[in-house]
C-alpha cells in the first residue's frame, strides 16, 4: 500500500508539472484537480487500510451478548479480560466451526435492541428461557438455575414468609423480577412480593450486594448459581434460603428465526456434551451439579 501511494504521489507531481507547462491555465487547474483527486483517494484508502477492524475475510465472526458483571457466567477479571463460563463454552463452540469469537458486552436492559439490530448473534449469559419461549430462537436447555434469596446469616431470616415487611432487591430485567411481578399462574410470588416493604431493582449483583452488606436491603432474590459463586468469595456472612422461589433453565437465545446459526451452535454443544468437554469446561467453574444437556 505504501509503495501504490509513492506511485500515485509521483503521478500527481508528474502530471501537475505537465500541467503547468500548457499555455492555458484551466488545462492547468484541470489536470491539477485530478491529480489532487488521485492522492485524495489514495490516502482515503491507506486510511482505512490501516483504521479497519474487519476481521479477515472468509472467517465468520460469533458476537455473543453478554452481562460483563454476571460471574460465573460472564464478567470481566482483575486483568481486565472477560471470562466466564459461557464465554467459555462460546470459545469452544467457535473453535471447532472455525469461527472468530467477538465477546461484546450490552447493557442487560438493552439486549433485545442490540440483537434485533444484530449488533449481537446471540445473547449466551446466564439467560432464562422460561417465560421467554417464543420471544427467541432458544437452543435446548444446558444449565437447570432457580431463582433463590440470600441473606445476611445473621438476619433472622430463615424462610420466604420471614421476608414479609423486608426490603428486597434484584437485578432489573431480571428473571427473578419476572418470578416475582409476573401476573401469570404466579399468584403464590405475587403475594409473596406483595409482603415486602419494597422491591427494588439494581443494575447489578454487584450493587446488590453492596446494599445488602449496608444494610440498605434485606435480601436478594437472584440465580442460584449466581448466588453460589458470590458467596464463595465472601465467606460465611451470607446465606441461601432452602426454599426456592421459581425453578428455570439456560438456553442461548437467538434472533425470532434464526434457525440456522442456532441449530450450528445446538449441534456443536451436543458434540460437546457427548465427547465430555461440556462437563469438563462446567466443572472449571464450579456449575457441573447445574448441567442438563445430554442428561
Amino acid at each position: 500500500m505504501k509503495k501504490l501511494f509513492a506511485m500515485l504521489i509521483s503521478a500527481a507531481m508528474i502530471v501537475s508539472a505537465a500541467a503547468g507547462c500548457d499555455k492555458k491555465a484551466e488545462d492547468t487547474s484541470s489536470a491539477a484537480g485530478s491529480a489532487a483527486e488521485t492522492v485524495s483517494e489514495a490516502v482515503e484508502i491507506q486510511e482505512t487500510s490501516a483504521t479497519s477492524d474487519e476481521p479477515t475475510l472468509g472467517k465468520k465472526t460469533f458476537t455473543v451478548g453478554f452481562d460483563a458483571e454476571f460471574p460465573p457466567y460472564g464478567y470481566q477479571d482483575d486483568n481486565g479480560e472477560y471470562v466466564g463460563f459461557d464465554l467459555s463454552l462460546a470459545e469452544e463452540v467457535c473453535k471447532r466451526n472455525g469461527w472468530e469469537l467477538v465477546k461484546k458486552p450490552i447493557d442487560w436492559d438493552s439486549k433485545d435492541l442490540e440483537l434485533d439490530s444484530e449488533i449481537i448473534d446471540c445473547i449466551w449469559n446466564g439467560f432464562t428461557i422460561n417465560g421467554r419461549e417464543d420471544a427467541y430462537t432458544w437452543t435446548t436447555a444446558y444449565v437447570d438455575n432457580s431463582q433463590v434469596f440470600v441473606v445476611a446469616a445473621d438476619s433472622g431470616i430463615t424462610t420466604k414468609d420471614d421476608l414479609a415487611g423486608k426490603t428486597v432487591c434484584v437485578q432489573a430485567d431480571s428473571s427473578a423480577l419476572a418470578a416475582l411481578t409476573d401476573e401469570e399462574d404466579n399468584d403464590e410470588n405475587l403475594a409473596l412480593a406483595a409482603s415486602f416493604a419494597d422491591l427494588m431493582e439494581v443494575p447489578d449483583y454487584n450493587t446488590a450486594f453492596m446494599n445488602l452488606e449496608s444494610g440498605a436491603v434485606d435480601a436478594i432474590a437472584m440465580d442460584v448459581g449466581v448466588a453460589k459463586y458470590q458467596l464463595e468469595s465472601r465467606g460465611d456472612s451470607y446465606v441461601i434460603l432452602d426454599e426456592v422461589l421459581a425453578a428455570e433453565e439456560y438456553g442461548v437465545g437467538f434472533k425470532l428465526g434464526n434457525t440456522e446459526l442456532r441449530d450450528a451452535v445446538q449441534n456443536t454443544l451436543n458434540e460437546m456434551a457427548e465427547d465430555g468437554t461440556f462437563m469438563k469446561i462446567a466443572t472449571e467453574w464450579g456449575l457441573e451439579e447445574s448441567v442438563v444437556l445430554g442428561k
